[in-house]
Order: structure tokens, then sequence, then C-alpha cells
């Protein structure tokens, strides 16, 4: 099994049209190749490859910025002596003075198959301007590793933002490759864009259905998240950045796990088992405590519950991230309608909309949520049409088997 990264540099013919072209790098710290070498370094070994210039999205190219809103500052890279621009930090969408020092970019992002995901929007910006520009870019293809499920509802128009990129579901089942067609498409861009292809990725395979468990290491895509687990419940627990519940950041098992000190965890779960037991299905969830040393209720003992989905019992294509998560949801909602559930901050450099309903690209989460009149069914018929409309518009952009 080869990522793209790993293809371009094994395959001479894949460099040969990159000869006599200044080269760019967009990339973070998991990109990595087979051999375990930074992609940064990998291209810069390449014989007759010109290597001009880096980018990194959020959380850096090299480093670890832990949470949102902690920038990263452009520099020089000691060793190679090129400049290393930031898409995270005085601009989130490169400048033309940055994207003149390129002709050809290289995309090598791990990505999560997840709408909030800001590498997805970061992708869309240097796909516009590399469009606006002139330039070429060049995707090297990684997996998916929530594999092709599709879940969530698709965005509304007038909720775009750094995490809502375009009319998606939460849960859209492409690689990053994929998508750069798809905006393309979406976008109606005039663009020179390539993807190499990964080869022998088999996204509906156990036991990884999407990351290549016996193949590739799982390095860390972004701080908070450390494995397969996290990458598969995040469609549903990155919801919980926009509540006052914490996602477990501080504790060794981030965006897995959610809780409050005021929370009856073993009460939730029962009204949960009772509201919608199918939107429960394909994992385990357990009733748990954890103290964060750090964010969210820091220093207090939370009562949660963790979702488990990496055991004998997960089952790929029943597991709904998205609907196990607004189910908890509706469940504090009905137990404790008092329940202070929305957080009301800045959230992604947006301090005019609620952040819950940036995150769904929607406040249909929300309103289902809050009105006491609304049932599981509701929501559930909304889903299925979103969902159905994401199959047909994405089966054109399906590049593997």
């Amino acid at each position: 099994m080869k990522f793209g990264i790993d293809r371009l540099l094994e395959e001479p013919h894949l460099q040969k049209p990159l000869k006599g072209q200044r080269v760019g790098l967009l990339a973070h710290p998991a990109s990595m190749t087979q051999d375990f070498r930074h992609t940064l370094d990998a291209l810069a070994a390449l014989e007759g490859l010109a290597l001009t210039v880096a980018f990194g999205p959020q959380h850096g190219l090299r480093g670890d910025k832990q949470d949102n809103m902690v920038e990263s500052e452009d520099y020089v890279d000691p060793k190679l002596g090129i400049p290393v621009f930031s898409l995270y930090g005085d601009v989130r969408r490169p400048t033309p003075e940055m994207m003149s020092h390129f002709d050809v970019l290289l995309i090598d992002l791990q990505d999560l198959g997840c709408r909030i995901y800001t590498f997805i929007t970061t992708l869309r910006y240097m796909l516009e301007e590399s469009a606006r520009h002139g330039k070429s870019v060049w995707v090297l293809d990684r997996p998916n590793p929530a594999g092709r499920p599709i879940e969530g509802l698709m965005l509304r128009e007038g909720f775009e933002s750094f995490v809502g990129a375009g009319p998606l579901p939460m849960r859209h089942g492409l690689t990053l490759g994929e998508l750069g067609h798809w905006f393309i498409d979406e976008l109606r861009l005039d663009l020179d864009y390539e993807v190499i292809p990964m080869m022998g990725w088999a996204p509906d395979q156990p036991p990884g259905y999407g990351w290549p468990l016996e193949a590739r290491s799982w390095i860390n895509p972004s701080p908070n998240a450390p494995n397969l687990s996290m990458a598969r419940a995040y469609a549903g627990t990155v919801m919980l950045e926009g509540t006052t519940l914490s996602e477990g950041r501080g504790t060794t098992r981030p965006l897995e796990l959610f809780g409050a000190p005021n929370l009856d965890a073993e009460r939730l779960l029962k009204d949960m088992q009772t509201l919608a037991p199918r939107w429960l299905e394909g994992c385990r969830l357990r009733a748990c405590w954890f103290e964060p040393t750090f964010h969210k209720h820091a220093g207090q003992l939370c009562s949660g519950l963790q979702i488990h989905v990496d055991g004998p019992f997960y089952a790929h294509e029943d597991f709904k991230p998205w609907r196990l998560q607004t189910l908890a949801f509706k469940a504090i909602r009905r137990l404790w309608p008092e329940y202070a559930l929305w957080r009301d901050f800045g959230y992604e450099y947006e301090f005019d909309r609620l952040a819950i309903d940036l995150i769904n690209g929607s406040d249909l989460m929300r309103l289902w949520v809050d009105d006491s009149g609304s049932e599981v069914s509701d929501l559930e018929s909304l889903l299925t049409q979103d969902e159905a409309l994401w199959g047909d518009q994405r089966a054109p952009y399906l590049l593997y088997p």
C-alpha cells in the first residue's frame, strides 16, 4: 500500500513534469513518507527538484499548535533556507506575494474526512488562488481514515466559514485528492490540477476501513488527533467544541469522550438508549469519569461517556457518530431543560454566529435539539435526504474502487 508521496518518490516518470519548475509544498507534521521522513526533507533530497517555498496549515508545518485560533508564524527553514509561510497566522488565504514563489504546488496533508477539519478549507483557498495566479496544483493523496460512509446535514448557504468550506455533509467520505476535483467543479475553477493517487487503498476492508492499519503507522495530523478511534468519532465529537461540555481536551482520549462536572452520565446514556437506540449502533458507550488537565473544566472531575470503536463489536457502516452526539445533546435537553449547553464565544474567527451553528453548517441541529416537540424521525428525515443527495453528487469524483 503506497501513499501519493511514496509513489512520487519511487516513480521517476511522476517526477519528470516537475523538472525545471519551482516547486512549493503545503504540508503538516503527519506529512511523512513510508520510511518516516517528512515530505519536505524527502522532496529536498530529490535530485533536480527545485523546492522553493513551503506552507503550513493550522497547527503548523512541523510544529503542534495545541488549540483553535493559536496562530503560527512565518519563518525561514533553517536547513533548506526557503521561506515557510503560515496559512493560519496573519492570513488564512495565501497572498499574491506568497503565490509568487512557486510554479507547481504539491499538497500532502493527512485529512480526517470531516467537513470541519480546516485543511479542507485551506485546500479550497489554495485551489482558488492557484487558479487566479496561473499555478499548477498536485495533491499527493492519502487515505480518508473515516472511510466512505456519509453522515450529517449538508452545509446551508450563508453558513460558509473557515470550518465550512462548501456544501458538504459533516462526514463526506472523500480523500483530499477527490475533494480537490469536487472543489474545482463546484467553484468552476480553471486550473491545472493533478492527483497522485494511492496504490492499494481499500476503504471498505477491515480492520481499518479507510486507514491501512497493518501497512502504516498513525501520525497525528493535529495535536488532538492521536489515533484512529478519534478519527472515527470526530464527525460527531467535534460538535462538542460548540458546547459547554468537555470534548476530552486535556486528557489522553481527546474527542473520543465527553462530559461535565454537573452531568449524570449513566442517566444520560439510559435516556439516549430509550430515545433512539438505532443511532447508537456499531460502537460501545461506556460511562466514565475524567479530569481534564487543561481546556474546559480543567482540574474538575467530569462525569461522561467514552465512545469505543476499536473492538470486535465495531460495525463500520452502522456507526453514526454525528447522530450519536446529536442524540446526547437531545437527551441532555430532555433531562435538564435549562442546561446551558451551547457555548457562546469566538470560534475560528467568527464572533457573530453561535459556534455550534458554524460547526454544523446551519442552525437546523440546534433548533431540533431545543424544540421540546421535535421527534427523532424529524431529523432522520432531513438526514436521509441530505445524505442521499451527497451520495449522488460525490459519485463522479471517486478515484478508488
